[in-house]
């Protein structure tokens, strides 16, 4: 293996890598596992945690090699064979990006890890199902989930303006004291505005007039590689689900009819909710269900959200802002849970009065500043998260302010 090429260019990423702005996730994962994976949709920095972690404790080193599996030369080798000549020059750390690009790569890893000396840290689609490869993973590999940035992260990436992370449980307790503070040193309700059409992606650091192109770019890779690669979709229902999707951008929040649904796609009922999964675990779109129907897939969803407010703005420019706002809710909910590791996962449904029901505790109305709590106020644990106040009073807690989850 020529080695000496694979570290030249590595050492020409790493000095393109600046160490000052790190994700959430990069202090959460413990980067002394010996087979560890990060999965996360495309563009939300996977591949910048895992060249700053290197570079910062391996820089200029041969201990450690950062390759990716969408390389073609990778695609013509073993990649075992490869890790073990790689160990066996003294090599600790092999950082494997675009994963799911490799065929049987679930095999390799799994032997790399019972036969080698040698740590992995692996990278590949939010669609990757670790625990459903053909050998078993589950036992050697713990897995992170990278979201997308949080209106906290925003703030510190795009303004350089630092806060702190609370939980739900402090958001909710102490939002008064919690929303003055901030907005002491920023004005939240303009930075809010532009995070909804902006702010979920790292790359609007690099071109704020390309972004939505990007993320267009970025679906239609998920939808016409990643997909039909790791769920083995056949090309020509690709275009059926692109239409799919666009008919969830233009009528979110949508309340599906499931057999209109069908009848506009082209698409059978089973195959409708098969794809409407695919969509959820691509981290594309969210799906919402009643407490009754859990998260069984073949279950009708209450309520479909596109993922993050800027898929929304990039796919139509006609964004109903009461959708953003319960959009935006649900996303940040969802993305602070994911980092719970629960065992059973209740983390927001359609609540029976009110929108939401949050970890089957508290129920949320959203809505603009004149929300009131009329339908809500004989509900025990209820708050309205409401947008365009700076900060609130009693069981009104500014919508923002859920955005400092993560």
């Amino acid at each position: 293996m020529n080695f000496q090429n694979l570290f030249s260019e590595q050492n020409q990423l790493l000095d393109k890598i600046s160490l000052e702005k790190k994700r959430y996730l990069y202090n959460e994962i413990n980067w002394n596992l010996q087979s560890l994976a990060i999965l996360g949709q495309r563009g939300l920095g996977k591949t910048t945690m895992m060249l700053q972690y290197l570079k910062e404790h391996y820089y200029q080193s041969d201990k450690a090699l950062y390759i990716s599996l969408d390389n073609p030369y990778f695609q013509s080798i073993s990649l075992y064979e490869f890790a073990s000549e790689f160990s066996s020059y003294g090599g600790e750390v092999l950082f494997i990006d675009e994963v799911h690009k490799y065929s049987d790569w679930a095999r390799h890893i799994k032997s790399i890890y019972d036969f080698l000396s040698l740590r992995v840290v692996i990278s590949g689609s939010s669609i990757l199902q670790i625990n459903k490869q053909n050998v078993d993973l589950s036992r050697r590999t713990i897995v992170y989930h990278l979201e997308n940035l949080s209106f906290r992260e925003y703030l510190f990436l795009k303004e350089e303006v630092s806060f702190e992370s609370h939980s739900l449980e402090e958001i909710i307790e102490n939002h008064f004291e919690i929303a003055s503070e901030i907005s002491q040193k920023i004005k939240p309700l303009k930075f809010f505005k532009e995070y909804l059409e902006f702010g979920c992606y790292p790359f609007v650091l690099e071109d704020k007039g390309s972004y939505h192109l990007r993320i267009i770019q970025i679906i239609n890779l998920i939808l016409e590689s990643d997909l039909p690669h790791i769920n083995k979709i056949e090309m020509q229902q690709i275009r059926k689900l692109k239409k799919l999707l666009y008919l969830l951008a233009v009528s979110v929040p949508f309340i599906p009819n499931i057999t209109d649904l069908a009848k506009a796609t082209d698409i059978s009922r089973p195959k409708l909710y098969e794809y409407l999964n695919y969509l959820e675990e691509a981290k594309i779109i969210n799906s919402i269900r009643t407490p009754e129907k859990g998260y069984k897939i073949m279950s009708k969803p209450e309520k479909l959200f596109m993922q993050n407010t800027n898929i929304s703005t990039a796919l139509t420019k006609k964004v109903d802002i009461g959708s953003a706002r319960e959009a935006f809710f649900v996303n940040q909910i969802k993305n602070y849970f994911s980092l719970q590791n629960r065992f059973i996962n209740e983390d927001i449904y359609v609540a029976k009065k009110g929108d939401f029901l949050v970890d089957n505790s508290y129920t949320f109305e959203v809505g603009g500043k004149n929300k009131s709590f009329k339908q809500i106020k004989d509900m025990p644990n209820s708050f309205v998260a409401s947008d365009d106040i700076e900060v609130g009073f009693g069981n009104k807690i500014p919508l923002w302010l859920f955005g400092f989850l993560y």
